[in-house]
């Protein structure tokens, strides 16, 4: 059983990087939990339920909020543009990943995700740029979205698991999270490259001249409905990964030393962490072992597109593929986990 969950991360790991897989990614994700449900054999009535449950409200969320933003496209594309102009652009970017990372954690990472996909296809940064303001971006929601049960559902099942109230993890891991965030966004403000103002001017001229160019950029029906029925498969998959995944980390896993598990919960740039936290964390458990398991996976799951909704979401939205998100993603998400590993150890 062990040697073939093996085979199945090790699948899960590096097949997204192909270009067939790719452009299946969700559907690769769903047979390989399927797989690995099967491998432990786990697979019953009770697990196929809840795989069909836990995608409704993420898929209605992702549905509501794409239509919402269809139909008022104009006035929030004029609105974040006299923002962004209202202000030198580096700061707008700063603080629109610092505020966004943060209010995550009320409005949900789900919706976060939306305002951010939304919002940098309003931009008009280069392919390069953009990649990277989404990927920080991501990082960022993804650490504060975690500050309140409301947040994710990482944050829920912790919150929940350990019986404690709405601002335990505020005061549990605030201190680690909130200045992360807040860095993640002035890094966001230094990696972008701003276009030309008078290129940008020109464009923006040209653009509002032609019907057919700002119609073109107007999702159809079809492409939200799209959208929305590949997060639920995703979601889906999701849960059959991190159900097939539980015996290996009860066995493997669980009871290790905290600085060790900090390093294993990378495989939450895989795995749906809220699963991962659910099978590690326990009352038992002190605060300084609690934080770190934590923070290794909420960090890492910034790392590749299967790591968090939000990264879902944005990438679905904005056609950032695997390799795109891991050539950026990737050295952040190991510069990132060594700081926090250090700032564990010496402090």
């Amino acid at each position: 059983m062990i040697i073939g969950l093996i085979i199945i991360l090790l699948l899960v790991l590096f097949l997204p990087f192909t270009n067939i897989v790719e452009r299946n990614l969700e559907v690769f994700l769903f047979i390989m939990g399927i797989a690995s449900t099967i491998v432990s054999q786990v697979l019953d009535w009770q697990l196929i339920k809840k795989a069909l449950e836990d995608p409704i409200n993420i898929t209605l969320a992702v549905l509501i909020a794409g239509l919402l933003f269809r139909w008022f496209q104009t006035p929030i594309q004029k609105g974040v543009i006299a923002i962004s102009r209202a202000m030198p652009y580096r700061l707008f970017i700063a603080l629109f990943v610092i505020v966004l990372g943060l209010l995550s954690s009320i409005i949900t990472a789900i919706v976060s995700a939306i305002i951010l996909a939304t919002i940098v296809s309003f931009l008009n940064l280069d392919k390069k740029s953009e990649i990277r303001l989404v990927v920080l971006a991501c990082f960022a929601i993804g650490l504060g979205a975690a500050l309140t049960p409301i947040g994710e559902p990482l944050s829920t099942i912790v919150t929940s698991k350990l019986n404690e109230g709405f601002f335990y993890l505020l005061s549990l891991i605030g201190t680690s999270v909130i200045p992360a965030v807040v860095i993640f966004g002035i890094l966001a403000a230094i990696v972008i490259t701003p276009k030309d103002p008078e290129k940008a001017a020109k464009e923006a001229k040209v653009a509002s001249k032609s019907q057919s160019s700002s119609t073109s950029q107007v999702e159809s029906y079809p492409e939200i409905i799209i959208r929305s029925l590949k997060i639920f498969l995703f979601v889906m998959a999701l849960t059959f990964l991190g159900a097939g995944f539980e015996p290996f980390i009860e066995k493997y896993v669980i009871g290790l030393s905290p600085l060790i598990m900090y390093w294993i919960n990378m495989i939450s740039a895989v795995l749906d962490n809220a699963t991962l936290a659910a099978a590690e964390i326990s009352p038992a458990m002190d605060a300084t072992t609690i934080k770190a398991i934590l923070m290794g996976l909420m960090i890492s799951g910034g790392i590749l597109i299967p790591g968090n909704i939000p990264n879902i979401i944005a990438a679905g939205k904005l056609k950032i593929t695997s390799v795109q998100w891991a050539k950026f993603g990737v050295p952040v998400g190991l510069i990132a986990m060594a700081v926090y590993f250090i700032f564990i150890l010496f402090l």
